[in-house]
């Protein structure tokens, strides 16, 4: 069975499972006990294979100290034994998944796809291009070692484990050489921008000096309760592993990077150019959209969705009276004074707080159940406000902190009012903060408690954009509105650009142009976009598709349900399972359609 026939009997099998009301009772709990068993040892085993992901997803210290060098064979070997092993171990139970209470079938369904889905990634050779503009796993232990983000330093258990990750690093910078020459040796390379890109912060960790040395940050911040003595020995240890462990390491993958590797890497921007390169990158496009589109349908999709959201900004260009072209009108920042109204980080916080109150005054409409826990707005902090976007961090499971979005203020005089409604709907409330907030409080298996796909997080979270309207919020406040459209038409763009560069083989410099003509976005703006195009091929497609995708299914839903459909009601279908994938939550939607006597109509 291909799988274009395997999405369909999927979809039809959750459907039909979803939609009986099976009177078994004994058999369900009989049967949901080993799944229960299964899914936690899955998600533990698979945690196991990449420790730093458990420490930033559970911060459970029986992860400190442990680094993986996940692109060495042996550990790809692993993580395809465990999901065939997987897949072996669900086989039994997928046989009576009508037997399973709706959770528990989700779940077997959920664990299967999932497994598919990474097999077929493991199948292609990502690993070989281990090293892009971002600079890979060195300079994500930089980015770590800041304190900022999911490591903390809040004693000697931190301090340690960190140290020995440090340790572990020399050996993923020799993997990384043996991927790249695998690499050339098979016509795999990257992209030589995007190489050239990465060379100044490996640089940076190679030869920074100790006292200014990422690495090092932790010596620069130390708890309140570590004695003198403790410091001084973490200050002599974290030093002596740089100077003899890291900085000769980290020069020995500069020194390969820059004599042997930037001759072989291409000037082609896509997948598309690589050996197996078309077909690769449809994968991706199947794994980061949930959906059986080609590359070629995806960018029709955007050039309609580019038209139709060009339209509704060009009337607001009339509107304002602005003379100049569409570009020229998104570019512009003086058709209105009160754009960058801000002179304060506090009038920018109080800015949010404001719209905060009216979003909240519109929420208990359109939503039957909200997170237990709250959202608050934060800036950035000040270390990493000049090169984070605005982000969404979780709150604390036990309830000891909540959720934030924090706001990158780098500026406030250049703080833009126009984008502010759009980014707390979508980072905050009922953007990431419904979804995920929500789903670890759900009665889940861990597995799925922390899981996470592109297509549905981030489709929800610009679909909460959208729902501004619903909220009345962008209706009498032109300069929101334009912020919204400026971002969605931003999404829309993506479908075209990153489907162009690996499908259609534009070239870099064509991706910046279209965006610069079609966005207004300067030459910085439009390289940054595009690069992040290059390096992750796919991803950027899931916003727009899970958008899409979820307008389409409410819209199908009320026209079923005419005047018995509700928003409320809908919006609880959609995030009352946690993640799903697009077939799993169109099953879901579809069975409450017909529990509640709806037709459904596929046009």
């Amino acid at each position: 069975m291909d799988r274009r026939d395997c999405h369909r009997t999927l979809l039809a099998l959750a459907t039909m499972a979803l939609g009986a009301r099976h009177a078994q009772a004994q058999a369900g709990p009989q049967a949901s006990q080993p799944l229960a068993r299964i899914a936690e040892a899955h998600f533990l085993a698979t945690l196991e294979l990449d420790p730093l992901m458990g420490s930033m997803l559970l911060g459970d210290p029986r992860y400190e100290g442990r680094l993986a060098i996940t692109i060495a064979p042996e550990a790809r070997a692993r993580d395809r034994a465990l999901q065939q092993r997987l897949l072996r171990q669900i086989a039994p139970l997928q046989k009576q998944a009508d037997t399973l209470p709706e959770s528990d079938r989700l779940t077997l369904q959920f664990l299967a796809l999932q497994a598919r889905d990474r097999l077929a990634l493991l199948a292609l050779p990502e690993h070989l291009l281990p090293i892009n503009q971002y600079g890979g796993l060195p300079v994500q232990l930089a980015e770590l070692a800041s304190g900022q983000g999911a490591q903390t330093f809040a004693g000697a258990l931190q301090y340690e484990g960190f140290l020995r990750r440090l340790q572990q690093l020399p050996a993923w910078n020799r993997q990384a050489i043996v991927n790249l020459r695998s690499g050339v040796a098979q016509g795999i390379v990257a992209n030589r921008d995007l190489v050239e890109r990465a060379l100044p912060k490996l640089r940076e960790l190679a030869d920074a000096d100790d006292e200014r040395h990422p690495y090092l940050q932790p010596l620069r911040a130390f708890p309140a309760t570590q004695d003198e003595t403790q410091r001084r020995r973490w200050t002599r240890d974290y030093a002596g592993v740089l100077k003899t462990q890291l900085r000769p390491s980290l020069r020995a993958l500069l020194r390969y990077l820059e004599q042997d590797y930037l001759p072989h890497t291409r000037d082609t921007a896509g997948l598309g150019a690589l050996p197996g390169g078309a077909a690769w990158y449809a994968e991706l496009v199947h794994q980061y959209t949930g959906t059986e589109m080609s590359p070629a349908q995806i960018h029709a999709l955007g050039r309609q969705e580019v038209a139709r959201l060009q339209a509704a900004l060009e009337t607001l260009r009339q509107q304002a009276g602005f003379r100049g072209s569409l570009a020229e009108f998104l570019r512009s920042r003086d058709w209105r004074p009160d754009l960058r109204p801000f002179t304060t980080e506090a009038e920018v916080l109080a800015a949010y707080a404001e719209l905060g109150a009216r979003v909240e005054q519109a929420l208990p409409r359109l939503f039957e159940r909200r997170p237990r826990a709250p959202l608050v707005v934060r800036p950035e902090p000040e270390i990493s406000r000049n090169t984070a976007s605005d982000h969404y961090v979780p709150p604390a499971a036990d309830g000891s902190r909540p959720g934030v979005f924090f706001a990158v203020i780098p500026d406030p005089r250049a703080y833009e009012r126009s984008g502010m409604l759009s980014l707390l709907l979508h980072e905050g409330q009922p953007g990431h903060h419904f979804h995920i907030a929500r789903q670890m409080e759900l009665p889940l298996p861990r597995v799925r408690r922390h899981g996470w796909l592109d297509v549905f997080g981030e489709g929800w979270a610009l679909y909460a954009e959208t729902l501004g309207y619903d909220m009345g919020l962008y209706q009498d406040d032109p300069v929101s509105h334009l912020g919204h459209l400026r971002a969605d038409l931003h999404r829309a763009v993506r479908l075209v650009t990153d489907t162009g560069l690996h499908a259609l083989g534009w070239s870099r410099a064509q991706s910046m142009r279209y965006m610069r003509d079609i966005e207004g976005l300067d030459e910085a703006e439009a390289r940054r976009s595009t690069e992040r195009y290059m390096a992750w091929p796919g991803q950027a497609l899931a916003y727009k598709i899970g958008q899409l995708r979820l307008r389409q299914l409410r819209d199908q839903a009320q026209a079923a349900l005419g005047a018995g459909f509700s928003l409320p009601a809908f919006h609880e279908q959609v995030l009352g399972e946690g993640c799903l994938p697009l077939p799993l939550l169109e099953a879901r939607v579809r069975a409450w359609v017909a529990g509640q006597g709806g037709t459904w109509s596929s046009s």
